[in-house]
């Protein structure tokens, strides 16, 4: 029997991996022969071209596979083994997207589009720097030669069902019956597969010894862009763990979840630091191996979460390509390595630190603390497995060890997003200290005595809760003098403005921040941090009650009542449910109906829950139907009352748009002479002047 789209799809791999292998060689001859002033038969300049052109054409490849897999989703063909595996007839046509990256096969081909996607990209603006972009475009197409070699022999996509062709298929795993999963791995490998852009450009550019910074500026953008991806990737699976698994939480410092968050750490300090080297010349090496770091640490992260090396709710497909992956890492490793020391005279800093209370200072610690947190993350997901290659038993590391390391790790670095920018480049007078530090400590100091005057001892707690109900005293103390420092900054610069201009504060704010829209961006991304931790201090003030709840019956929570007003099934084509109807009333007044639900998935024989959730600004509401008691056949109801959940949503929306800002263009709006001098030259100094 002839099976056309999966026999299409799988010549347009094939060919996908032949264009990217020639990319990688002719590319590689090509540079060669120009470094080393060689003639060839072909002009050099020539087969660089056709590389680059053959790099464009395994883009159009892979685009026609995965278009191939997602007709087969859509036409049920069932004859694909993939899609027999995560699809059925009766699934949600937004589900069936969703399948082909449910899957080992599919979330390899993802990432194999996407890295073919972002190096299309960089392929059409090769005239920026036509030298630079053909090394990225060569160590891209490296990479892309891995993926689909690995999509080619090892994890098939297209590999057809054997025996009998089934009516139906076993469905879509039901935790994957979200809306946000039909976005959240997508944008958590756009992230993830983003990170190889600027790895490309920093190993291409030590490899060829690129003068000046003007690679960093060309990979700003790429960095930024791909931050921000990744962080919105992580929020979504933080939603998504909220809102379907069911247990009140939204990080439970899983295996999985862990793999995602070492990158952002790494590229975090990346970010930062970075600065130093486009501003003093600093850092050099150090930045280099942070971006090599993170995008060895995505590949880490690809393969805890595909090889079943680590055990996760999240990691839905497993398959032994763990070795395939281990040999990749270790030649990525060995190139980075063997590269960096032939070229590491290159990478001399072209100023020291010249004082401890300085810019540069801040962000050299922000790096370190952050290293620190990753290296800690690291170890307690990896130890499981190192624990077993050891003793021959796994011992697995919980969240109360990633709790106790990451709460004090998280807090002082929380600290640095507002002691950093108050600080002058090179050093800081006594003077400037005493001025800018004022504000912000005297915000820390009366947040404090307001918080204990307002009931928050945390002395008073039960052993359990003080040390939780400590830090968020401790967190949110800072964050009103981070907040404070930041909201100082605004002000100083907008006053200045407005001074020279006669506009209002508020409009010369809104010039200043289109004026430096990367500065100013920045500070708002902080703000945006500084909201999220608040968000997540409020974990410390939980409550939870769990009752069987007839006709009638009632738990109250916090100032909450809800009342079971009934219980019932329904059933559709692809799913039976079971739920509760409960009305929640608060001060005597009914506020809201939730109906949490329990759900059952024919296709798959499994079920999964619903969560009911009602949000505020101070306080959520989630309740669980946790299923039925066998012997009265009543609801089991069980009811978090968690605070500041949606400041963690809200500061993530604040750092999305903080980042967007940055991304910006500059705007040059019309200001008075004087004010256009006062301006630039604050923007290479502190809010001090100094």
């Amino acid at each position: 029997m002839s099976h056309p789209m999966p026999q299409f799809g799988s010549f347009a791999l094939l060919l996908a991996l032949c264009l990217s292998a020639y990319t990688f060689f002719a590319g590689s001859l090509a540079l060669f022969a120009m470094q080393r002033g060689l003639q060839l038969r072909v002009s050099a300049e020539r087969l660089a071209e056709t590389a680059r052109r053959a790099g464009l054409g395994s883009f159009i490849a892979v685009l026609c596979a995965a278009i191939a897999l997602t007709w087969a989703a859509f036409t049920n063909d069932f004859s694909v083994e993939y899609i027999r595996e995560h699809s059925n007839i009766a699934l949600h046509p937004a589900y069936k997207f969703s399948a082909l990256w449910s899957g080992q096969e599919g979330s390899l081909l993802l990432w194999s589009f996407l890295t073919a996607g972002y190096a299309f990209v960089l392929r059409l603006r090769h005239r920026t720097d036509v030298r630079l972009f053909a090394y990225a475009s060569v160590i891209l197409a490296a990479i892309q030669i891995f993926f689909l070699a690995l999509l080619n022999f090892a994890a098939e996509p297209f590999s057809l069902t054997k025996g009998v062709i089934p009516a139906d298929g076993n469905g879509l795993n039901p935790l994957l019956q979200y809306p946000e999963m039909v976005i959240h791995p997508p944008m958590l490998y756009l992230g993830y597969v983003g990170f190889s852009v600027p790895f490309a450009f920093a190993l291409g550019a030590l490899m060829m010894k690129y003068p000046g910074e003007k690679w960093i500026r060309i990979t700003r953008r790429w960095t930024l862009v791909t931050w921000l991806f990744l962080t919105v990737g992580i929020s979504l699976g933080m939603h998504w763990a909220y809102a379907v698994l069911g247990w009140g939480g939204y990080w439970g410092w899983d295996p999985v979840e862990n793999a995602s968050f070492l990158p952002w750490l790494t590229a975090t300090a990346f970010l930062h630091s970075v600065m130093m080297q486009e501003k003093r010349g600093m850092m050099k090496k150090w930045n280099v191996w942070l971006i090599f770091l993170t995008f060895m640490l995505t590949i880490l992260g690809t393969l805890l979460t595909r090889s079943g090396i680590v055990s996760s709710v999240h990691a839905f497909a497993q398959s032994s390509i763990g070795d395939w992956f281990t040999t990749f890492l270790c030649i990525i490793f060995a190139v980075c390595l063997f590269t960096f020391f032939r070229q590491s005279g290159h990478l001399k800093s072209e100023h020291k630190l010249e004082a401890i209370v300085s810019r540069e200072s801040s962000f050299l610690f922000n790096n370190l603390v952050l290293l620190v947190a990753c290296f800690t993350v690291l170890f307690g997901t990896l130890f499981p497995v190192l624990s077993e290659y050891v003793q021959g038993s796994k011992v697995t590391m919980g969240a109360p060890f990633f709790n106790r390391v990451a709460v004090p790790i998280g807090l002082f670095l929380l600290l640095l997003t507002g002691v950093g920018p108050l600080l002058a480049w090179r050093a800081t007078s006594l003077r400037s200290i005493r001025r800018n530090f004022i504000l912000p400590c005297s915000a820390i100091v009366g947040s404090a005595i307001i918080l204990m005057l307002s009931g928050l001892h945390p002395w008073k707690a039960s052993s359990e809760d003080l040390e939780g109900q400590l830090y968020a005293l401790v967190c949110f103390s800072i964050g009103a003098g981070v907040f404070m420092a930041i909201l100082a900054e605004f002000l100083r610069g907008a006053h200045v403005v407005a001074t020279q201009t006669g506009k209002n504060l508020a409009t010369s704010a809104w010039t200043l921040m289109m004026r430096n829209n990367r500065r100013y961006g920045g500070y708002l991304v902080h703000f945006g941090i500084v909201v999220l931790f608040a968000g997540l201090a409020g974990a410390a003030f939980n409550q939870s009650q769990e009752l069987e709840m007839g006709f009638g019956d009632s738990l109250t929570i916090g100032n909450y009542k809800i009342v079971c007003l009934s219980y019932t099934q329904d059933s559709n084509a692809n799913y039976d449910t079971d739920f509760a109807l409960l009305d929640v009333y608060k001060g005597g007044k009914k506020l809201t109906q939730m109906t949490p639900e329990k759900r059952f998935y024919n296709a798959s024989q499994t079920s999964s829950t619903i969560v009911a959730i009602h949000s505020t600004v101070l306080r959520d509401l989630y309740v669980i139907f946790l299923g039925r008691n066998p012997e009265t056949n009543r609801p089991i109801i069980k009811v978090f009352l968690n605070p500041l959940v949606s400041w963690i949503w809200a500061g993530v929306a604040i750092v999305f748009a903080g980042t967007v800002l940055a991304l910006l263009p500059g705007i040059r709006p019309m200001l008075s002479n004087k004010a256009a001098t006062i301006i630039p030259e604050r923007e290479l100094q502190t809010v001090s002047g100094d």
